[in-house]
């Protein structure tokens, strides 16, 4: 039986080709993921998990009884224009209708500046905390969350005498790497490292050499796509498995591929989603995620998954407060029941998913715990 393929979401190019961008007959939500660049590695899989839940909200009448149709926009910090002027040209000619990003923070708070609360904007991947913007609803986990558990479980099981803090300079890893500080302080572990490196940083050598030199047992890593890849790469070239373990809050199953098994012993990954979380709620996802992209699909992965729960979060929005969610945002949220894959039911008012620490198994995670 030939499978139907899903309907793509329409490029940004597509739209500006139409007879007008003003309202229409759809609900258009700007999907806005990083399509290029560092962060690129993750687009097909939250393409492909945001598809899920637009078919799944049009077989039931769409949000505000308009059918939703997907606008596939790239949030890359390399993008060729940047996204605030896209976004805000779109909002002006009443283009769009509402936002789903799963982008990084820096883009974020770029956006939290043009959007003001003009059309609902949810962020959807785990990020740094602290959001206060009215309008805006980041759903994924902080490091209170995530990253305080993690840490915990790791050191009082291996008990590294120092830890070495690498990521990307930009806000999220600075901000993680600050409350992780402080945890490790609790705990009576050293910082024998902390480094923060450009995008794009492809020679990952000399960054590998300082850590081995360092004295570091464990590693937290907040680098972000392509260049969590590199250094992993980098990282098992010189054996430092040996040595050292390694932590990251944001390396899921398509950076597993990517890196290849030889470089992955010893890493361990902290989230609220794994592709084999094995949970009632995932295995009806995955059901559904297959059944509409066929068995080649995207792997699934947190960042995928949060796209199709933020695209459920907004039609809970909508449908429960269409006249409040402007006066309401991340740091005083609305009760929103909506699907995810994370959990079975309906999630609302500030019930949050477990957190899960995995480590990675050949080229898939093997879930060692709920945290």
């Amino acid at each position: 039986m030939t499978l139907m393929q899903p309907k793509m979401p329409i490029e940004l190019a597509d739209l500006h080709s139409r007879s007008h961008l003003g309202r229409n007959e759809a609900f258009r939500v700007a999907l806005l993921i990083p399509l290029c660049g560092s962060a690129g590695i993750w687009a097909p899989s939250c393409i492909s998990s945001a598809q899920v839940a637009a078919k799944e909200l049009n077989a039931s009448g769409g949000i505000a009884g308009r059918k939703v149709q997907l606008i596939m926009i790239d949030a890359a910090l390399e993008a060729e224009e940047p996204i605030e002027q896209v976004i805000n040209r779109l909002i002006d000619t009443a283009a769009i209708d509402a936002i789903v990003g799963m982008h990084i923070s820096a883009v974020r708070q770029q956006l939290s500046k043009v959007v003001r609360q003009r059309v609902p904007y949810i962020y959807t991947p785990l990020y740094e905390g602290g959001e206060t913007t009215a309008g805006l609803y980041a759903i994924g986990e902080t490091p209170a969350e995530q990253l305080r558990p993690a840490l915990t479980h790791l050191q009082h099981t291996y008990r590294p005498k120092s830890w070495a803090l690498i990521g990307n300079d930009y806000v999220w890893p600075r901000s993680s790497h600050s409350f992780a500080k402080s945890c490790l302080q609790d705990m009576g572990a050293g910082l024998a490292m902390e480094r923060y490196v450009p995008f794009g940083l492809r020679r990952m050598n000399a960054l590998v050499e300082e850590l081995a030199s360092s004295g570091a047992e464990a590693v937290l890593l907040s680098l972000v796509g392509q260049d969590a890849v590199d250094f992993n790469r980098a990282f098992g070239r010189a054996d430092l498995h040996r040595r050292m373990i390694r932590l990251s809050c944001a390396l899921e199953e398509n950076g597993l591929l990517a890196c290849g098994s030889a470089n992955l012993q010893r890493l361990f990954s902290a989230s609220t989603y794994f592709g084999v979380l094995p949970t009632e709620a995932n295995a009806a996802f995955k059901e559904r995620y297959y059944a509409l992209h066929g068995p080649q699909a995207p792997v699934l992965n947190a960042l995928g998954q949060s796209t199709y729960e933020g695209v459920h979060y907004l039609a809970g929005l909508i449908e429960a407060h269409p006249g409040v969610w402007q006066q309401k945002g991340a740091h005083d949220p609305l009760p929103v029941a909506h699907k995810s894959g994370r959990h079975l039911g309906h999630q609302s008012g500030n019930s949050r998913a477990p957190v899960y620490l995995a480590r990675a198994d050949g080229l898939q995670f093997d879930i060692v715990k709920m945290l």
